[in-house]
């Protein structure tokens, strides 16, 4: 009998590689050639390479969900970002490069390697996360480089080294993330989005903003290490969560002031609270936050990383403004949020999915309710209102706030009941899309309004 052939990781990962080299051409060929490839390698591992390779390199189950294997995932990410960075083929080229040679390799060696796994995803292991950065990086910064005399203006020397290796990092950390959305999906767009931030930075403003920050650093070290400590002995946070929020309250006291971390402080204070309130029906119910309503460090990271990105962005690029929108919207969302779900879950007495509005029972995810939408509403209006009194935001960009984050949270809603039931994502992810979906909305409408 003629053997059956059997699923091989490794050529998988090797031909997930060699699917890199085609970022070569990004340097020659226009965003739309580009595009049009890629289209076209789209409908090649949807229709014909199942018949040229066969199971050899398709898991188990994969020819049975072709449309959303990682097979065709894959070059629906490069078209995905072609079209969204049509004048960036530097930044498309070097996120190509981290997912293909990065992740590929990181597969590999984790699996051959038998050594310390990652603590909050035991299915990583150390060494395959540190290859992803290692080879990741390289690769990212080969193909940027590569990729840069097809940009005009060419960025900044220091972007074609540091930007693909710190992109592989902020990659290789959201890779262990214990959720089911696939790789190519959640690598592609880390990698790319710290690019895409990377090259908003202006050498110029950012050596002014470090050397106007040096001051500031015992005094910020200072107030955030005593507000965390405040907060883990409070049992309001864990450990890794008063040190994580430690770092990003530092990092914007030195970019935002102490306006930022005031409306930052007050972000937390009225979660806080919120937590608290009606624990006693929420404890009954068992929808009370976990951990004694303790915030870790994901807590910390999905509800003001990107805040702390964009009051970073505000002193480091010529776009202050617009950060500074982003920087409020981010926390309102944020904060706006946790409001609407602790005093739905408390309070509400009727909650459906958004945006089927079918009943379902209180904590579910993506569940909203009259009660907990109205409170989040006043939550948004109220860290607006503060981000304009303490002079972030002009009063004119207090409507977009509010508005950013009523779209943020509503979108939160929709793919909690879609998404985080089925695993794809988890509630860290769901707050962080909220807060970038809430600072882009600020900024768009803040442009037409």
């Amino acid at each position: 009998m003629t053997p059956v052939p059997r699923f091989s990781e490794n050529r998988r990962q090797i031909l997930h590689m060699a699917m890199g080299g085609f970022a070569l051409l990004l340097r020659f060929i226009s965003w739309w050639e580009a595009a049009a490839l890629a289209a076209f390698a789209l409908a090649f591992n949807l229709y014909a390479l199942p018949r040229i390779v066969g199971p050899h390199v398709f898991r188990e189950g994969e020819h049975a969900r072709r449309y959303s294997s990682g097979i065709t995932l894959y070059p629906l990410a490069i078209l995905l970002l072609i079209c969204l960075l049509p004048e960036r083929p530097d930044i498309v080229a070097a996120a190509w490069g981290i997912l293909a040679i990065g992740d590929g390799i990181a597969t590999i060696l984790g699996r051959a390697i038998d050594g310390p796994r990652i603590p909050w995803n035991r299915e990583k292991s150390v060494a395959g996360s540190a290859a992803f950065v290692l080879f990741g990086g390289t690769a990212g910064a080969f193909l940027c480089w590569w990729s840069v005399p097809a940009v005009v203006p060419p960025p900044y020397a220091w972007f074609v080294v540091a930007g693909p290796f710190a992109a592989a990092l902020v990659a290789a950390a959201v890779e262990t993330i214990p959720i089911r959305l696939d790789d190519n999906v959640s690598v592609t767009a880390a990698a790319a989005a710290v690019l895409w931030w990377l090259s908003l930075v202006s050498q110029d403003s950012a050596a002014r903003a470090a050397a106007d920050a040096v001051r500031l650093v015992p005094i910020a070290i200072a107030l955030n290490v005593a507000v965390a400590g405040t907060g883990y002995l409070a049992r309001t946070v864990s450990r890794s969560g008063a040190i994580v929020g430690a770092l990003l309250g530092i990092a914007v006291t030195l970019s935002a002031g102490w306006r930022g971390w005031l409306l930052l402080l007050a972000t937390f204070g009225v979660a806080v609270m919120a937590s608290r309130m009606g624990l006693r029906r929420k404890t009954l119910l068992g929808i009370a936050e976990g951990r004694g309503g303790r915030r870790g460090a994901g807590n910390a990271v999905a509800n003001t990383g990107v805040a702390t990105a964009a009051a970073l962005l505000a002193v480091t690029s010529g776009a202050s403004g617009p950060a500074m929108i982003a920087f409020v919207a981010a926390l309102a969302a944020g904060g706006s949020d946790t409001i609407a779900s602790e005093i739905g879950k408390a309070w509400g007495r009727r909650t459906f999915l958004f945006p089927s509005f079918r009943h379902v029972a209180p904590g579910t995810s993506g569940a909203i309710s009259p009660e907990g939408t109205a409170a989040g509403l006043i939550g948004a209006l109220i860290l607006g209102s503060l981000g304009v009194a303490l002079g972030l935001v002009p009063a004119a960009a207090l409507l977009p706030v509010v508005i950013g984050a009523t779209i943020g949270s509503f979108a939160e809603s929709a793919m909690g009941a879609t998404l985080e039931g089925a695993g794809f994502v988890n509630n860290d992810v769901l707050n962080f899309l909220n807060t970038a979906i809430a600072a882009a909305a600020a900024v768009s409408l803040a442009k037409v309004i």
